[in-house]
C-alpha cells in the first residue's frame, strides 16, 4: 500500500527529489480558480472483484456462478450490506454503508474503460492516460484537467500555488504532464537541520535550476507544515504533543494516509485535487468473502476512506472521491480459490457532493449468454463518461474541453449527468 509523508521544514531530500523529477517545473498561474470544490482519485491496482465488493445478490444465477465466493443475502449472518434490494455490499465496506442512506455514497455497476484485453500495465496505463489505447499519450487525464482548471504552467509565474497533489512514491501517470503537481511520500532517510539547509541554499545560490528546485521543495514542506499542524501541536521534530507516533520515514497505516491527504486538501492554501493508490487487489489466491485477501484490501479501502472524511472535516462538503480501478475478474471462481483478470467491475463516488443513495447500472445479467466472452461481469458503462460528469459539474470544465484535451478520441462518451448535489 502506498504510504504518505508528514513533512515539515527539514524534509528536504524528499521535497528536493520530487522537484528535480518534475524538472522543477514553476508553479501555476491560475486562469481560473477551482474554488472550495476538492476532488479526490484512488486507483485500486490489481482490478478489484465488483461482484465481491457490491454483490449482485438478488440476480438469479450470482449464487451457483460465484460458488465458493458467493456472499451471503442480507438477512443471513455474514450476509451483503443491502443496498437497493439487488445489490449489497461486502462487509469489509461496513463503516461507508451508512453513507449510502446519507446520499454520500454512489455505487457504478458494470463500468470498465475501452480496453479488453488483460494485462494490468497496459489496463493501468489506459485508465490513467485517458485514451482508448495504452501507452496512446505520455501524460495523464487529471494533469490535462489540471491544466485547464490552472492554466499555462509555462508562463513563469510562481504566485500560484499547486493545484495537484500525488500521495506514494512518486508521481502516478494520471498526474504526470505539463501542469506541475506536488508529491509527498515517506522518506528513510535522516532529517536535514535547518543549518543544513541554509549551506546548501548557498551552495546552490548560484545555478538556477538547483535554487529553484529548492526553493520549491522548501516552500512545499512549508505548506505541509501548516496544513498538518493546523489542529496539533507539533515539536521541530515532528512529534505529536499527545504522544502519537511520529511519521518520520515510515510507511503510514490507512487512517494515517486518509487523514493526511484529507488535512492537506483541507487547508486554505493547499491543493484541491489529490491521487493516491491502494495495492493488493490482484486476487488470484485465496480471495475468500467475509474474511481473506479481498476483505483485508475492501478493509483498508474503509479506513482510507474514513479517515480522509474526518481530515477534511467541513470540507467534506465540497468533496468528491472517486474510487477506479484497471480492470475487474472473472465471474466464476478458479482452481485456487481466486479469480483471474476479468472485465466490467464496480467504481464507486463518495464524498458530501456527490448525488448519492443509488446504484447506477445498465445490469448485464450473470447468465452464462450474458457474460463477456463467456466468463466476465459485461461492461455497460464507460468509466469515462463517470469521471467526465465529475469534472463537468463538480469542477465546471466545459464539456467540449474534456472531449478535446482530458478524454481524445474516437467514441468518448458522453459525461454521465446528475452526480453532483446542486
Amino acid at each position: 500500500m502506498t504510504a504518505f509523508l508528514d513533512m515539515n521544514r527539514r524534509h528536504l531530500l524528499a521535497s528536493l527529489g520530487t522537484a528535480a523529477a518534475m524538472g522543477a517545473l514553476p508553479r501555476v498561474s491560475f486562469a481560473r480558480t477551482v474554488g472550495d470544490q476538492r476532488f479526490v482519485l484512488i486507483v485500486l491496482r490489481g482490478g478489484m472483484d465488483g461482484l465481491a465488493a457490491v454483490a449482485p445478490y438478488a440476480d438469479r444465477d450470482y449464487g451457483s456462478l460465484r460458488g465458493r465466493l458467493a456472499l451471503a443475502d442480507p438477512n443471513a449472518q455474514g450476509g451483503v450490506l443491502d443496498l437497493n434490494g439487488f445489490f449489497g455490499l461486502n462487509p469489509a465496506l461496513a463503516d461507508i454503508h451508512p453513507w449510502y442512506a446519507e446520499g454520500q455514497l454512489l455505487v457504478a455497476h458494470a463500468v470498465a474503460t475501452p480496453y479488453r484485453d488483460r494485462s494490468h500495465f497496459d489496463a493501468q496505463d489506459l485508465l490513467e492516460n485517458g485514451t482508448v489505447t495504452p501507452h496512446g499519450t505520455e501524460t495523464g487525464w487529471l494533469n490535462r484537467a489540471i491544466g485547464l482548471l490552472g492554466g499555462s504552467p509555462l508562463d513563469g509565474s510562481t504566485a500560484g500555488r499547486r493545484l495537484g497533489l500525488a500521495v506514494g512514491q512518486g508521481v502516478p501517470l494520471v498526474l504526470r504532464g505539463a501542469a506541475p503537481v506536488a508529491s509527498w511520500a515517506p522518506s528513510p532517510l535522516k532529517e536535514a537541520d535547518g543549518d543544513f539547509l541554509d549551506r546548501v541554499a548557498a551552495l546552490y545560490a548560484s545555478d538556477p535550476l538547483l535554487a529553484n528546485a529548492l526553493k520549491a521543495g522548501l516552500e512545499s514542506a512549508s505548506m505541509a507544515d501548516h496544513a498538518l499542524n493546523a489542529d496539533a501541536d507539533m515539536s521541530m521534530d515532528g512529534a505529536m504533543a499527545d504522544g502519537a507516533p511520529k511519521a518520520k520515514g515510515v510507511r503510514l497505516d490507512p487512517a494515517q494516509l486518509g487523514e493526511t491527504t484529507g488535512r492537506l486538501l483541507a487547508d486554505a492554501n493547499g491543493p484541491r485535487i489529490a491521487a493516491l493508490d491502494l495495492q493488493g487487489w490482484d486476487t488470484h489466491t485465496q480471495q475468500g468473502t467475509t474474511a481473506g485477501r479481498l476483505a483485508g484490501a475492501l478493509g483498508n479501502l474503509s479506513k482510507v476512506l474514513v479517515a480522509l472524511r474526518a481530515g477534511l472535516g467541513p470540507a467534506w462538503r465540497q468533496t468528491v472521491v472517486a474510487v477506479v480501478t484497471e480492470f475487474g475478474r472473472t465471474a466464476r471462481p478458479n482452481g485456487t480459490g481466486g479469480t483471474d483478470h476479468g472485465t466490467a467491475t464496480a467504481a464507486f463516488l463518495a464524498g458530501g457532493a456527490v448525488q448519492g443513495g443509488r446504484v447506477l447500472a445498465d445490469w448485464p445479467g450473470l447468465a452464462d449468454d450474458r457474460l463477456y466472452q463467456g466468463r466476465d461481469l459485461a461492461p455497460t458503462q464507460d468509466l469515462r463518461a463517470l469521471m467526465k460528469g465529475i469534472l463537468r459539474e463538480h469542477l465546471g470544465l466545459d464539456g467540449g474541453a474534456l472531449n478535446k484535451a482530458v478524454f481524445p478520441g474516437d467514441g468518448s462518451p458522453a459525461a454521465v449527468r446528475g452526480l453532483i448535489r446542486t
